[in-house]
């Protein structure tokens, strides 16, 4: 049995244990795939400074995000169509998170309802929003959040129309997959993974349908689906959403120093620095370089988290470092929930952890609060893109 020490062995497990169908949907970006790629690849571009002769005992990397305390400075992302790479790959990754001490947030896109997460674990989990023309869908959705525990709102502004995915269509993307022959002779060779899925009965959009007006099956969700995401949705309905939901409110896919101004002025208790994992506008910045201008705009009126990129406990410190209160992790742990489930998420988060710690020490700090710029070395130019103010 293969040792699991890097975040990239449990992707190599994830791709051999799903269909192709959903690691597609899991590793694509849009178009080109220029920013999917530039995410990772900037991180490599920041070298960190070693520090020797320290005291290195008594680590600290407990922090809060958003109110919440966190045994480290990470929240798991929402991710859509998790219960299509494992069984009941929802349920599984908020029992991890929740053991893990770190906040699970649950997509809009997921497979297992919210109801579902709700009975399975203990404490509050979070919930992103995709914001629907359909107003009635979204306050009844807004409703069963609250009433399952959901304590904070995670409103994701850079999906108002789907980036191509070149990979999610020629695959026919779909849950549960339909059927056909390139399919089949995908999934005999993923027996493990159909196995799991013969012994669930959630296979479908479990919080649309049956919920949204006209959805009872998948055949009329895709075509509700894509008449659905909100064109018109800006600043102010923002800002009744917030008043709408009446708990925390994180903002996901900021990318800009003007949008980062704006979701402090409404009120956002916390925004994520994101580009959807490359999955959106194609040809924009990764998110660790526009971290430091929009950490630097904002100040302390919002707290600022950043996603997009993230594969290891150094690339964690490295954005914590440039600003960041904290990090999301999307594909990191997908790729463990693929590989072996909820143990698959506990072993991402246990990699990321080891790493962020180790690497801090040998940086010379004890206490993740003290990580800054003094722990690394930039290219030049690194965090000023064109349009950003100069990172002090």
């Amino acid at each position: 049995m293969t040792v699991m020490t890097t975040i990239e062995d449990l992707r190599a497990q994830f791709h051999r244990r799903v269909p192709r169908m959903f690691t597609d949907y899991v590793e694509s970006g849009s178009w080109t795939e220029q920013t999917l790629h530039a995410n990772t690849g900037d991180f490599a571009d920041i070298r960190l400074r070693q520090r020797v002769a320290v005291d290195m005992s008594d680590r600290k990397l407990a922090t809060t995000m958003a109110g919440r305390e966190v045994t480290m400075p990470v929240a798991l992302a929402p991710v859509g169509l998790t219960g299509m790479i494992h069984p009941d790959g929802e349920i599984a990754a908020a029992r991890a998170a929740e053991a893990f001490g770190v906040p699970y947030t649950l997509s809009t896109m997921s497979i297992c309802s919210i109801e579902d997460v709700a009975a399975h674990t203990a404490k509050p989990f979070w919930f992103q929003l995709y914001v629907m023309k359909d107003e009635a869908f979204v306050a009844d959705i807004l409703r069963r959040a609250r009433e399952a525990g959901c304590d904070t709102l995670v409103l994701t502004l850079d999906l108002q129309m789907l980036g191509q995915r070149h990979r999610d269509i020629k695959n026919g993307l779909s849950a549960p997959p339909k059927l056909t022959l390139p399919v089949m002779l995908d999934l005999a060779t993923k027996w493990r993974w159909g196995m799991g899925m013969l012994g669930t009965k959630r296979r479908g959009f479990g919080n649309i349908v049956g919920h949204a007006k006209g959805v009872s099956d998948t055949t009329s969700l895709m075509s509700w689906t894509a008449e659905q995401f909100d064109l018109q949705l800006e600043w102010a309905k923002v800002a009744r959403l917030k008043e709408q939901w009446g708990g925390k409110l994180i903002l996901k896919g900021i990318l800009d120093v003007e949008d980062a101004r704006m979701a402090a002025k409404v009120g956002a208790d916390a925004i994520i620095v994101s580009n959807h994992g490359g999955r959106q506008l194609d040809g924009a910045l990764s998110g660790i370089r526009m971290l430091r201008p929009i950490v630097e705009a904002v100040g302390d009126s919002v707290e600022v988290h950043m996603d997009s990129g993230i594969r290891s406990g150094q690339d964690a410190l490295k954005a914590v470092a440039l600003g960041a209160r904290g990090v999301w992790l999307g594909r990191a742990y997908a790729y463990g929930l693929g590989a072996m489930g909820e143990a698959g998420v506990s072993k991402a988060l246990e990699i990321i952890r080891k790493e962020f710690d180790t690497t801090m020490a040998l940086c010379g700090e004890r206490d993740m609060h003290d990580l800054g710029l003094h722990n690394l070395i930039l290219p030049e130019g690194f965090t000023a893109p064109p349009g950003a103010p100069e990172a002090r």
